[in-house]
């Protein structure tokens, strides 16, 4: 046994690695909890979520700066939202944000079923391997900003990986560019369209603790955020790299077997 410390901190490390990596944190943490019963406290999960937030404005203030000061300016002046990089991030952010709250509204009574069944998660994860495979043909794309349609494509993908399997960034990223938009950029979009329904997941979760967690809970809350968030960290400037070079397909050699494996644990152990 490695205590509570130990495995906060390794649900950290799981968290930390596969959230931005193009593998699926949900995916991961369920079968973690399906395979060996390591299931994370309420205070433990808010605390891998607050990590998932830090490490994206760490890793891309410029950017998360940039959008917000111009998107604000905007409000004032609708036609920065076009003429302005930060605005036009600030504009996309916002569209892809309807469709993800639409889907995690209805999604969200399901996610209990499908993170305890293997083949819920087997088709997620197989869903992400189709996904990365896809980016692997897109085009070299020249476009900084997908359409109006584009984002809310975005975001649509987004919303459907609230379901265990399915990852966040490896879908979000693979969508943008099959619609064009440059490497660079298509992660650039990626952390930044994730960052409201991050805060909201937040406000929602915090909403949910009734009681304040016990000194011990908390503190195993601690060390496995921190171990999330050096993770992570980590996890972005690798992935940044990643999309740039067009490795993104790489990832397809592990979810894909995994995907196969976790669906005949299903058929084999139906939940």
């Amino acid at each position: 046994m490695v205590g509570p410390f130990g495995e906060a901190a390794l649900l950290g490390i799981v968290h930390g690695a596969t959230e931005f990596l193009p593998l699926s944190s949900g995916g991961h943490l369920a079968l973690v909890a399906i395979l060996w019963k390591l299931e994370g406290s309420p205070s433990l999960t808010l605390a891998l979520h607050v990590a998932t937030l830090l490490a994206t404005l760490l890793v891309l203030w410029p950017e998360v700066a940039r959008a917000t000061s111009e998107g604000l300016a905007a409000l004032v002046r609708p036609s920065r939202f076009r003429s302005t990089l930060g605005g036009r991030d600030a504009l996309t952010t916002l569209i892809a944000s309807i469709p993800t709250a639409l889907l995690g509204f209805f999604l969200r009574s399901e996610l209990g079923r499908t993170q305890t069944s293997p083949l819920a998660v087997g088709l997620g994860f197989l869903g992400t391997a189709v996904a990365l495979v896809l980016a692997h043909f897109a085009g070299r794309g020249e476009r900084d900003q997908p359409t109006a349609r584009g984002a809310l494509l975005l975001g649509l993908a987004q919303g459907l990986c609230m379901l265990p399997g399915l990852s966040r960034s490896g879908s979000t990223i693979a969508v943008a560019l099959l619609l064009g938009v440059r490497p660079v950029r298509a992660f650039e979009l990626s952390m930044l369209i994730s960052l409201p329904a991050l805060v909201a997941g937040i406000v929602l979760e915090v909403q949910m603790l009734h009681s304040g967690p016990l000194p011990g809970d908390m503190a195993s809350a601690v060390v496995g955020g921190l171990a999330a968030l050096a993770t992570g960290v980590l996890a972005l400037h690798a992935l940044r790299g990643i999309v740039v070079r067009r490795r993104l397909a790489w990832f397809a050699f592990w979810v894909g077997p995994l995907a196969l494996a976790t669906l005949a644990l299903g058929i084999a152990w139906p939940s």
